[in-house]
């Protein structure tokens, strides 16, 4: 069998903490083989680190999200997660990226910041980068295109269109397709997962959050992924073990695992 790469989970999440070592468990059980566990802010990069430790399939990374951002973030906070980035199994800088959805989120200018500041961070420690992108798909790509030959890592999560994608893909990103794909409205998503060359492709759960059919609505973990790549493989006519094999070489040489 397989073994399955998550490559964007939130293990730190306090959905995790009742049963979090049975869950640990579980994964083995049902051939999960690595999972990053996805920084989101100092807090949470902490405690993802300290997970990793414990645990010999798991590695983090360590970054402060767009809606983590707030007004007060300071230069402390990029001295810490910096600090946390040169841990031997912290393996890229995130999650950060541009979020627009919200009313209540920090404003552009401020999210871009910290956007760039963190790319900064991943280009002086040669780390590749996991970015998150949501209705800021321009201001996402014309920061990018600075970065185009010194920056690496995977746009999680992917939501935009598939013109948008094939411009990511140019510029040597990855692109991470979640449990979204199984869902009924997916057409987008599956449009541009259909231009992600296949060496480009990673799959992840999002968790706890992002949950496959027929688990939609419920607490995600990283042994859903068989369903994710199920439905990629009939989408691509491949059987799910080439996509879990394909997509677990992709993850650990993206991120040197």
């Amino acid at each position: 069998m397989n073994k399955i790469f998550d490559s964007h989970s939130h293990y730190n999440s306090k959905a995790f903490d009742e049963d979090y070592e049975q869950l640990l468990q579980h994964l083995k059980d049902n051939d999960v083989g690595y999972v990053m566990n996805c920084g989101s802010s100092v807090e949470a990069s902490r405690k993802a680190l300290q997970q990793s430790e414990n645990c010999d399939f798991m590695c983090f990374c360590s970054g402060i999200h767009p809606l983590d951002v707030e007004e007060n973030t300071c230069d402390a906070d990029y001295e810490e997660i910096e600090k946390m980035a040169l841990h031997p199994k912290c393996k890229a800088i995130g999650e950060i990226g541009l979020d627009y959805h919200y009313d209540d989120a920090v404003c552009p200018e401020k999210q871009k910041e910290a956007f760039i500041r963190q790319l900064d961070l991943a280009v002086k420690l040669d780390l590749p980068v996991i970015i998150h992108i949501r209705e800021a798909m321009q201001d996402s790509l014309e920061i990018l295109k600075q970065y185009k030959g010194r920056i690496r890592g995977v746009i999680h999560c992917f939501s935009g269109s598939a013109e948008s994608c094939k411009e990511l893909v140019k510029m040597g990103f990855y692109i991470g397709f979640t449990g979204v794909v199984t869902f009924k409205n997916a057409r987008k998503s599956l449009e541009a997962m259909k231009v992600v060359p296949f060496d480009k492709l990673l799959i992840e759960t999002d968790c706890p959050y992002m949950a496959p059919e027929p688990f939609r609505g419920k607490r995600c973990d990283s042994s859903m992924l068989h369903q994710v790549a199920q439905k990629i493989a009939d989408e691509l006519g491949k059987t799910k073990e080439e996509v879990l094999c394909q997509t677990y070489e992709n993850a650990a040489k993206l991120f040197d695992i």
